[in-house]
């Protein structure tokens, strides 16, 4: 198997890769940043900023780091039934562009919570963590507006917009919410998220490690 992706099945940007590879049944290794097998050494040497997913191709000897990006790879080099970035460059932007707004609108301020909590008391943000919510909410609400009548991103096809909007607020409803009073058609796309099998299963083996989340 050519295809190893390095990951811990916490970490959104992790969930948001996964669910375009079962979308399309790709085939790869899980490669758990935690496990002692993946050496702090080597895994540096993948991914020097130490930050995953990282994605390594030993076929092609390509190491690929970023998940917008390795979504994009895959598409390309191991094609699937479901094409999550359009072919029509008029569409494929559209993708693109919510794929962007959900990783640094949503994911970035999202993730302040988490970072924050693996603090020292003395040495918390209480100040960026606030600022971070407020960038947070005030991008929910921009997406709750654009899914009013949709069932995904861009209607009725799933792409890689949907990938990168899962996690965001199924993590942000736990950290910065509730906001199912609020937040309604957010929410709802969040509940199709879940269930569709994809997304089912990342969180299914995301699981045993849920009680590791910061509270």
């Amino acid at each position: 198997m050519s295809l190893e992706l390095f990951l811990h099945p916490l970490a959104s940007y992790c969930h948001k890769v996964l669910i375009a590879f079962y979308e399309n049944d790709i085939p790869f290794q899980v490669k758990r940043v935690d496990d002692p097998a993946v050496t702090p050494e080597f895994f540096e040497v993948l991914s020097p900023l130490k930050r995953f997913p990282v994605l390594r191709d030993t076929q092609r000897g390509r190491v690929i780091p970023e998940s917008t990006i390795i979504i994009e790879y895959v598409q390309t080099y191991v094609p699937g039934r479901l094409k999550l970035i359009p072919d029509d460059p008029d569409l494929a932007w559209q993708v693109r562009l919510r794929d962007r707004f959900c990783d640094n609108y949503l994911q970035t301020p999202m993730q302040k919570f988490a970072a924050d909590r693996r603090r020292p008391e003395q040495d918390r943000d209480r100040y960026g963590v606030e600022e971070a919510k407020a960038i947070y909410v005030t991008a929910l609400g921009l997406l709750d507006k654009e899914m009013a009548g949709r069932t995904w991103a861009m209607g009725e096809t799933f792409t890689m917009a949907d990938c990168a909007a899962a996690p965001a607020p199924f993590y942000g409803d736990r950290f910065y919410g509730p906001f199912r009073d609020t937040h309604s058609n957010a929410i709802a796309y969040l509940d199709r998220l879940r269930a569709r099998p994809s997304y089912a299963r990342v969180l299914r083996e995301a699981e045993p490690f849920m009680h590791l989340l910061p509270k």
